[in-house]
């Protein structure tokens, strides 16, 4: 699936009717999100079965806050409603492949039996 904009407004559905999301906080004037945005975009193409967002903090100023964003670009990834990774800072491509690819394998249910 193509990379899609988030926003205030889709946000919500967007995390209720998808098994996993993976944000992309980032801004027009960050030269490290430019940079980052094709390796994003690449890794996304690889994984069309997961929803890659991208939140221009500049923009959605109010989700930036929501989530508590002090740097960017910043990934997160969202899996059944719960946020399982965040982190400051643009990835090459093999480690935000591998990142992905572990979150995918999280058992979702076993991870809340073990935090009751």
């Amino acid at each position: 699936m193509a990379v899609v904009e988030i926003t205030k407004n889709n946000i919500q559905e967007i995390v209720e009717s998808n098994n996993m999301i993976i944000l992309d906080f980032w801004a027009t004037w960050c030269a490290p999100c430019r940079r980052f945005a094709p390796i994003f975009e690449s890794v996304a193409a690889k994984h069309p079965d997961v929803i890659f967002g991208k939140i221009d903090t500049e923009a959605e100023v109010e989700l930036a806050d929501k989530f508590q964003i002090k740097s960017i670009p910043t990934l997160m990834i969202i899996k059944e409603s719960d946020i399982i990774f965040s982190q400051p800072g643009a990835l090459p491509e093999e480690i935000f492949e591998q990142i992905v690819v572990k979150a995918k394998e999280i058992d979702m249910e076993e991870v809340r039996r073990e935090n009751s």
